[in-house]
């Protein structure tokens, strides 16, 4: 009796265990008002991003699933002076949503609800008929507990706020390298409000949360 009683304590504690880091949002920011773009120093070294090298990958968040994919960049450019990242921005391409778990009619389905596809859906989420594009401009560049911050506007539906979130740089002469740890929005502050409890009542355990997790991968090589 004893012995069943302490594995189900640890069955219980494994399963705490679990549901707590399923909840935990990595890196959470924070939304505040646009800010004024970092300029380049005249002297810096202009790198335009390699879209075939570069991509940014989402999660998003059911009550008991989740959906990962990818998105493409459409263009970009970083400079750098003397090994430091000075500044930059980069276009998203919203039109290249992409859906990595799911197959067949179900990915489709849901690729096509995302991009706003079918009558009545457009602005469920990021219709991108209307807003085929979204932006980020750096403003600052920061240190904070032992890692480096990124800072910038991030505007998606014409919404522009400003973020920031960890990420590791490379600057060398044939390539800058820019990559983030994963890090959490709230889709409600650009206006993505579909299935949100804290938009909508009445939804029961049929919402979508609002948190969507990115992790974006930037490979940059100067101009001639």
């Amino acid at each position: 009796m004893k012995i069943r009683f302490i594995s189900a304590l640890a069955i219980a504690a494994l399963a705490i265990s679990a549901f707590s880091c399923k909840g935990e949002k990595k890196n959470e920011t924070e939304a505040t008002s646009a800010e004024e773009v970092k300029e380049a120093p005249v002297e810096a070294v202009t790198y335009t991003v390699d879209v075939a090298s570069s991509s940014i990958d989402w999660v998003g968040f059911k009550p008991t699933e989740k959906h990962t994919g990818t998105i493409k960049l459409a263009s970009g450019t970083l400079t750098a002076k003397e090994g430091v990242l000075e500044s930059g921005s980069f276009v998203i391409d919203m039109t290249s949503i992409n859906v990595t778990d799911l197959e067949g009619d179900d990915k489709a389905g849901l690729e096509g609800h995302l991009k706003g596809e079918g009558e009545g859906k457009e602005d469920h989420f990021f219709n991108v008929a209307k807003y085929p594009k979204a932006t980020f401009e750096i403003t600052g560049i920061t240190e904070k507990e032992g890692k480096t911050y990124l800072e910038g506007n991030f505007t998606l539906k014409d919404i522009k706020k400003n973020i920031s979130f960890p990420v590791t740089t490379s600057v060398e002469a044939d390539a800058i390298t820019l990559t983030t740890e994963a890090f959490t929005i709230n889709r409600t502050d650009w206006g993505v409000n579909y299935g949100s409890k804290s938009v909508f009542e009445n939804l029961g355990d049929k919402f979508i949360k609002d948190d969507i997790e990115l992790k974006v991968s930037l490979k940059a090589t100067p101009n001639s």
